[in-house]
């Protein structure tokens, strides 16, 4: 099977959780909902196009947090609109008239905001029903011929893309006993996790967003539970799936299970 991995990068994000209604939280890493609109982005899909062709059923996607992150709460300044007015003659809310209201709105970042970016490693590979999709990233991102700008979240926070490498021949491995897991792990396919005294990893368990019902219908399809470290490092686990193990561009292992 080939993977396909690279680093999405920037120095904020935000990825709002489909059931916050009036407070803006967000998920520590992108839901794969998510990782279909970068893909998206760099095929150059119009908007809610993409939900089928890129689906769990066409393809693969395994998530990886390279630095640790954290998240803080900030305070946002929204118009209050009540009324649309007449632009031209300067009246209703949009002038500012009915004051502002202020939204908690959550901001993943590196621990240093001034030196640390939130980085993600995402691996790609064609999935059950390969219909196309991955050959297209593939030679799009290795190629660096993205057709629209990536953000992490928000059109606001910006990303760029970089590390692109194709790994060919990766099998499924069955493993004996505890394992050392580098990217995000359906919670379904841990039968034991391990926690050394000295251990200070971090891990958190999430149910996030993974297919839509359909093209321009933004109702959730799919969702799955993962667990994954927030500071970037391996955690131990004893699994009742198999896993992939897939190199870096130095050569070091890392231990991955796709998102499905």
């Amino acid at each position: 099977m080939e993977v396909l991995s690279f680093d999405v990068c920037g120095k904020m994000a935000h990825f709002r959780k489909y059931y916050a209604n009036n407070t803006a939280f967000s998920y520590s890493l992108p839901p794969r909902t998510t990782v279909m609109g970068i893909l998206a982005a760099i095929l150059g899909y119009e908007r809610d196009s993409y939900y089928e062709a890129l689906s769990s059923v066409h393809l693969r996607v395994g998530i990886r947090i390279l630095q640790p992150i954290k998240k803080n709460f900030h305070r946002l300044n929204f118009l209050s609109i009540k009324s649309m007015g007449d632009a031209l003659e300067g009246t209703g809310d949009f002038t500012g008239a009915d004051g502002r209201i202020q939204t908690p709105f959550e901001i993943v970042t590196g621990l240093h905001l001034g030196t640390d970016l939130v980085q993600y490693r995402f691996f790609l590979a064609a999935g059950a029903n390969d219909n196309g999709e991955f050959e297209k990233i593939k030679n799009s991102v290795l190629h660096l011929q993205q057709k629209f700008n990536v953000t992490l979240g928000t059109a606001s926070f910006t990303a760029w893309i970089q590390n692109s490498l194709l790994t060919d021949h990766v099998e499924a491995m069955i493993g004996n006993g505890f394992i050392p897991l580098h990217a995000a792990i359906p919670s379904s396919a841990i039968e034991n996790l391990n926690f050394p005294q000295e251990d200070d990893n971090f891990l958190e368990e999430e149910l996030l967003p993974a297919d839509f019902v359909g093209n321009r219908n933004r109702e959730l399809g799919k969702l799955v539970r993962v667990i994954f470290s927030t500071h970037g490092i391996p955690f131990s686990a004893k699994l009742n799936a198999s896993y992939f193990p897939v190199p870096d561009k130095d050569g070091h292992i890392q231990n991955i299970l796709f998102l499905e």
